[in-house]
C-alpha cells in the first residue's frame, strides 16, 4: 500500500495548525505532528476506519486521531487521505 495525501488535505492541515498557532504553537505543531504520523497504521490496516456508505461506490472511510476526523479513501493499492478536521467543527 501507498499513501498519499490530497491537496485539501494538506490545505486542512495548514489550516488547523494556523488556528492553533495564536494561542500555542507548540500544541499546535503537536497535533499536526500526531494528524501527519496516524495514517501510517493505514498503511498495514487500511480498513480500520469506519465505512462512510454515503459515498458508495467509492470506499471512503474515517479514524479518529484524538479530537480530530480524518477521512480516507482506498484506491487499488492506494490509500488518500481526503480531509481532517477537529469535531467540534461544523462539517
Amino acid at each position: 500500500m501507498e499513501l498519499k495525501w490530497t491537496r485539501k488535505a494538506h490545505s486542512d492541515l495548514t489550516r488547523l495548525y494556523e488556528f492553533l498557532a495564536p494561542v500555542n504553537k507548540s500544541a499546535a505543531a503537536r497535533a499536526v505532528q500526531a494528524l501527519t504520523k496516524a495514517p501510517t497504521i493505514l498503511l498495514s490496516n487500511p480498513r480500520i476506519g469506519e465505512r462512510l456508505f454515503e459515498f458508495d461506490p467509492r470506499e471512503v472511510r474515517r479514524i479518529l486521531v484524538g479530537r480530530y476526523e480524518m477521512r480516507y479513501e482506498i484506491q487499488d493499492s492506494t490509500i488518500y487521505v481526503l480531509r481532517l478536521w477537529h469535531t467540534r467543527e461544523e462539517r
